[in-house]
């Protein structure tokens, strides 16, 4: 692809549309061209701000403007595999996907598999492995400066009172959403294999305990890792009245590293080079009423999405780091429906976990006018 401005639109206006839309301003090389939401309102109040058509319709967008080069899905999350597939057997369009980027293990391969064979690409969305945070104990881990991983411990501790998800009836399901862990906790499952490695197995109990929905708002695991080392696990929506925290803590043979902050952006703990922690660390709370919790990776996310589709560097998520983290996923929902220990290195997906559900679904689908 020559390096012309690549066009970027938008299907799902909800708030993290708008952060898109903010990221994609500060990236040369790549502009919004269209958005598109079912509620009309919803895509003029973004389509306003960027200057740019809106639509209720996708088919439409996608045939009015065949500039479009890639589309954002940010659609509910149990409508990606189908919303992703259409466009990119349809209109044989790039494709971003936002998290969990899938709800069944078997939704990846052939996702991937549509794009393989129309010459497109998907970019699944991790926007915490860019925190300045991450990285510095991304490198540390690298090079040996921590050592070895012995103990890795995360912990999220984030309010969604019932309001949250009575906004709309995809909310709280396990067809289209999951609960905390799929939700809120998937970056953080993420960064778990991102920098410790891979998981063998994990051993999980889900609560709902804050919310009066069908899926859990409360996790916690115990985690072995293939290198030995072990971990544990605390995510949950219940807490109340605010967000906390989301940390992340390593206890290597050589020292110790915690992250934390609003959403791990926040080097609080190197013991390596103490110095290093406020050279490592983000405000996030400064982007408040902007989606703190978002911060600011998908800017570096639409970077790298410029640089791959323009040859210079491959997007650093493939379909196998994609498909592990969601097998990762999986596994803890496994390990509750059986009240034991779970492999994660296994493409069984969950029992609950994207099970279908055509009644929400008929509610987000959009056929062709």
């Amino acid at each position: 692809m020559t390096n012309k401005s690549l066009k970027v639109a938008l299907i799902g206006c909800g708030r993290i549309a708008g952060h898109h839309c903010r990221s994609i301003g500060e990236v040369d090389g790549v502009d919004v061209a269209a958005v598109c939401d079912l509620i009309e309102d919803k895509a003029k109040e973004y389509a306003r701000d960027s200057n740019v058509p809106y639509f209720s319709n996708y088919h439409d967008m996608l045939n009015d403007v065949p500039e479009i080069d890639i589309v954002a899905v940010i659609t509910p999350s149990g409508m990606h595999a189908e919303h992703a597939g259409d466009i990119i057997e349809s209109y044989g369009k790039h494709v971003i996907i936002e998290k969990p980027t899938f709800m069944r293990l078997e939704q990846v391969a052939s996702t991937y598999q549509a794009a393989t064979e129309q010459g497109t690409k998907v970019f699944p969305v991790f926007q915490n492995r860019y925190n300045k945070a991450v990285q510095r104990v991304k490198a540390a881990l690298s090079s040996g400066e921590l050592g070895d991983i012995r103990i890795m411990s995360v912990r999220v501790r984030w309010c969604r009172p019932q309001r949250y998800y009575d906004l709309a009836p995809w909310r709280g399901t396990l067809s289209h959403d999951g609960g905390a862990l799929t939700n809120q906790g998937i970056h953080h499952i993420d960064l778990l294999r991102y920098l410790g490695g891979e998981v063998s197995k994990v051993n999980a109990t889900m609560r709902t305990l804050g919310a009066d929905i069908e899926a859990e708002d409360t996790v916690v695991a115990t985690i072995a890792y293939d290198s030995g080392a072990v971990g544990d696990l605390e995510v949950t929506t219940a807490a109340r009245p605010d967000d906390y925290e989301a940390s992340l803590s390593i206890v290597g043979s050589e020292g110790l590293a915690q992250i934390g902050g609003i959403a791990v952006n926040e080097l609080q703990i190197f013991s390596p080079d103490p110095n290093a922690c406020e050279a490592h660390s983000e405000d996030f709370v400064g982007i408040k009423g902007h989606g703190a919790v978002y911060g600011y990776g998908h800017t570096a996310l639409y970077r790298d999405i410029v640089a791959d589709l323009n040859g210079t560097v491959p997007y650093p998520v493939s379909q196998d780091d994609c498909l592990k983290t969601l097998r990762l996923l999986h596994a803890f929902y496994r390990s509750d429906e059986t009240g034991d220990w779970a492999e994660a290195d296994s493409d069984q997906s969950s029992n609950r976990l994207g099970r279908n559900n055509d009644e929400i679904s008929n509610l987000y689908r959009t056929p062709p006018s």
